[in-house]
């Protein structure tokens, strides 16, 4: 396995395969990896609530595009297309279409990276929150709000987490200091 949190398998090639058409070459090559509308949209509403976050954290497994460290929560914006939603219906588009074998077989390798990576950052102990880009674009606010519980309820949890660790430490010390047995002269 590869450590920089990608799938073992091998990513399809384009090798042999010609663009369906100049237009969608063209499209395809304008297709950004970071700061997509969904992105900037759904960072905005997380500033709008208060939210301090990290953008496209290297170290993480799938580069996370929204990262809240001190939690451990880490948030993908997915793209439809290229994460695979709805993949039965979108499976069988792509049979129709031009170059299917790669597509399918590069969407299925997506799916495939994106389940490992989140497992990687689960084993970790990262919570991970993956938002369609439709659902972002359709009400960037609500899809904030989404983030804001899960950060809340981390929040709360590693809180609590910390002051259980704290009260052992506390409860050993008193242990201790009571453990202690005087000899008589």
């Amino acid at each position: 396995a590869r450590s920089s949190g990608q799938s073992s398998a091998i990513s399809p090639s384009f090798v042999g395969l010609r663009p369906a058409s100049p237009t969608a070459s063209r499209v395809k090559s304008r297709n950004r990896s970071v700061d997509t509308k969904a992105e900037v949209q759904l960072q905005k509403a997380l500033s709008e609530l208060g939210l301090r976050y990290r953008r496209h954290v290297a170290h993480l497994p799938g580069r996370p595009d929204v990262v809240f460290s001190k939690c451990r929560v880490a948030v993908f914006c997915d793209g439809d297309f290229w994460h695979g939603r709805n993949w039965k219906a979108r499976r069988s588009h792509l049979r129709a279409g031009s170059n299917a074998d790669y597509w399918i077989d590069k969407i299925k390798y997506n799916i495939a990276r994106d389940k490992q990576q989140a497992r990687e950052l689960h084993s970790a102990g990262w919570a991970v929150l993956r938002l369609w880009e439709t659902e972002i674009l359709r009400n960037p606010g609500g899809m904030a709000a989404k983030v804001l519980r899960l950060v809340k309820r981390r929040t709360a949890c590693l809180g609590n987490v910390r002051r259980a660790a704290e009260l052992d430490n506390c409860r050993r010390k008193a242990t201790a200091s009571t453990d202690i047995q005087i000899s008589p002269h």
